[in-house]
């Protein structure tokens, strides 16, 4: 077969059994692989009210279906299963290396059953799997595992997927990590795999990946590579320079694919930190802050041009020529090691939401929950809840074991986030994330637990792009900043390859932002149903807002799978993924209306001072425009039985 294996791998951890099973083209052609081929599978066979941390959930592994075919950006592998979190479908996804390497051994995806009865990991090569004992890794970060099990390997460089001591301890916040300290990191999967005593998956298999017309791959990502170069730019204070413009201007200009990739390529994510506190787009204070409160006296520490200065060597995923990612070193204890450079979501998360301005701090705690397997956003959005409830008197010294939890205090900050690592004290309530300790503390702390259905919001305001407050929302697997807002549209160029679909404005009034009205509705719906799409090939999302006339998504498919569809022809199984994880959710007794973005990231109450002052928008409205628009009830925002129909879910599903 061309661009997909044709069969995935079934674990049974309880019986420490494995299993081949051969899947029909038709699957491919209707959900691609990735997370419509996890979407498609764990619908079926997760049955109905299972626990998240029971045998009955199924834990997914899968690989995009463009990745190793010559395409470009597209490395991304995903994890799915029923979220210990949110309760909803749950699935992350990240870079590196491991997602061809699941090609590699032969299969498009491996499925996890069952539970272990003592530690185990799962090692794949040519000759076939293996389950095999990991109680000596048990209790090692993630680093110290794959470290480990690289040693032990034939092959120079295995692909290794791990939990570490958060994973095992079952934090709901916990992640899977690959590529020493890279993480998928969402939804608490992570703890799905601890609770399954699987530390590990190991792969080695060196099969080769094709392509129906190699020479047309060839082709594509030669001039993909050449348009998607990044333009030379000037030093950091640009960025912050930029963002305090912008934040004052009553109109706001679309930002070109061309610029998005140039900041990417000098700066990779930490071009966003300054501008981003600037702008508006930066939660602050536990959202209740603005600029104002992390002035640029206190945000020069996270000036762009400070990470920079600290890159060792460039660190470029799979198949990706942006090359983003830095390798750094910090000091432990004395001690000097490597490590990953922060991500904009992990510097906001331990910069401005906490008020802390001390960058050594903030590289030793993305440090410190790499190795761990945590989640930075909800591990800083659990940090920040913490300290207004002991601003506001919710909780005491007594119950922080003498921690004064206050704005901008280094110190009590590193020290909480031990604690969670180590689930000790008030650290082991936060650990699951700020839904379940404001169960557990009570006393209205619930109205500063920043979430949506119960996962962390991230370090995207919607009071300057409500885009984000709708897909915080809608979206199967809640607040999420990865499958939408109003910018994303603009930088896919959608328009340009799918036909009807409503131009984006080169310049719009700010204010016309906050209306919700049907054009808003359409272009939300197009980002559901693209981004579906490209997690099922394995595009990454920074790929993805250089625009589609630059990287050649929908040519790629057809030219690797030997297809001949039309770009409308993807965005509707798009749709049809977007729809069956919104089902997963019904089938599972969520009620979509239930889940919304916290009122305070929608203007409620409004800013009086800062970027974001005046602004607030029909969060309500704009949910049900979406809901109406993608063909699910607007009330109840359950697909309707046409819509299922319609997108060839009858059968599975009615």
């Amino acid at each position: 077969m061309n661009a997909y294996a044709g069969k995935i791998l079934w674990v049974d951890l309880t019986k420490g059994q494995c299993n081949e099973e051969q899947l029909p083209e038709d699957i491919y052609y209707n959900y691609l692989s990735g997370i419509g081929l996890a979407a498609r599978i764990l619908y079926e066979k997760i049955p109905a009210g299972a626990d998240p941390l029971g045998p009955d959930n199924i834990l997914a592994f899968v690989s995009g279906l463009l990745t190793g075919t010559g395409s470009l950006f597209t490395g991304r592998w995903t994890a799915a299963a029923k979220s210990p979190l949110t309760g909803t479908w749950g699935d992350a996804n990240c870079g590196g290396n491991f997602s061809p390497a699941i090609k590699r051994c032969g299969y498009d995806g491996i499925f996890f059953t069952g539970t272990a009865k003592t530690p185990v990991y799962l090692h794949i090569d040519n000759k076939g799997p293996k389950i095999l004992p990991a109680d000596d890794l048990w209790g090692k970060d993630a680093i110290i595992t794959e470290e480990i099990l690289i040693s032990r390997s034939q092959k120079k460089n295995p692909a290794v997927a791990c939990i570490g001591t958060a994973g095992e301890k079952l934090s709901l916040i916990s992640g899977i990590c690959n590529d020493r300290g890279r993480i998928a990191a969402r939804s608490g999967l992570g703890a799905v795999m601890g609770a399954k005593r699987l530390k590990a998956v190991v792969l080695e298999g060196s099969l080769p990946i094709r392509a129906a017309n190699s020479n047309e791959m060839k082709r594509l990502s030669k001039i993909c590579k050449k348009k998607s170069t990044g333009l030379p730019m000037p030093g950091g204070n640009f960025l912050y320079l930029m963002g305090k413009l912008l934040g004052k201007m009553k109109f706001a200009p679309a930002m070109p694919g061309k610029l998005f990739a140039s900041l990417f390529t000098k700066w990779g994510t930490s071009c966003l930190n300054q501008f981003s506190v600037e702008l508006g787009d930066a939660p602050i204070k536990n959202w209740k802050g603005t600029s104002k409160d992390y002035p640029k006296r206190l945000s020069k520490t996270i000036d762009a041009d400070r990470f920079k200065e600290r890159v060792k060597k460039r660190y470029h995923c799979f198949s990706c020529p942006l090359g983003c990612g830095g390798i750094c070193s910090i000091n432990v204890k004395g001690e000097e090691k490597e490590t990953h450079k922060p991500e904009y979501e992990s510097v906001m998360s331990f910069g401005g939401l906490l008020i802390n301005n001390d960058l050594e701090s903030i590289f030793y705690i993305n440090d410190l929950l790499n190795r761990a397997g945590m989640d930075t956003i909800s591990a800083g959005g659990a940090a920040a809840f913490a300290i207004e409830c002991f601003e506001e008197g919710i909780i005491t010294l007594a119950d922080t074991g003498g921690l004064r939890l206050t704005w901008g205090n280094t110190e009590a900050i590193v020290k909480l986030v031990e604690m969670m690592v180590a689930r000790e004290g008030i650290g082991d309530i936060l650990a699951d994330g700020v839904k379940k300790a404001a169960e557990k503390i009570g006393k209205s702390s619930e109205k500063f637990a920043m979430a949506s259905g119960g996962q962390e919001l991230p370090m995207h305001d919607p009071r300057n792009d409500p885009g984000y407050g709708v897909h915080y929302s809608v979206d199967p697997t809640p607040g999420r900043h990865t499958v939408g807002c109003q910018q994303y549209y603009e930088l896919y160029g959608l328009w340009k390859r799918v036909k009807g679909l409503p131009k984006a404005r080169p310049i719009i009034s700010v204010k016309s932002k906050y209306v919700a009205d049907r054009d808003k509705a359409v272009c939300a719906v197009a980002n559901s149903c693209f981004t579906q799409f490209y997690n099922g090939v394995g595009l990454c999302l920074f790929g993805a807002l250089i625009g589609v006339d630059r990287v050649p998504v929908f040519e790629w498919v057809n030219a690797a799978a030997g297809w001949e569809r039309s770009p409308l022809d993807y965005m509707e199984i798009g749709r049809r993924v977007q729809t069956l994880r919104q089902l997963f959710n019904i089938k599972h007794g969520i009620e979509p209306g239930l889940i919304k973005a916290h009122p305070r990231s929608i203007g409620e109450p409004v800013q009086v001072i800062g970027p974001n002052r005046g602004r607030s928008f029909d969060l309500g409205k704009m949910v049900r425009d979406y809901w109406r628009e993608i063909g699910w009830d607007p009330e109840s925002g359950v697909p309707t039985p046409a819509t299922i129909e319609e997108v060839g879910l009858k059968e599975l599903c009615g």
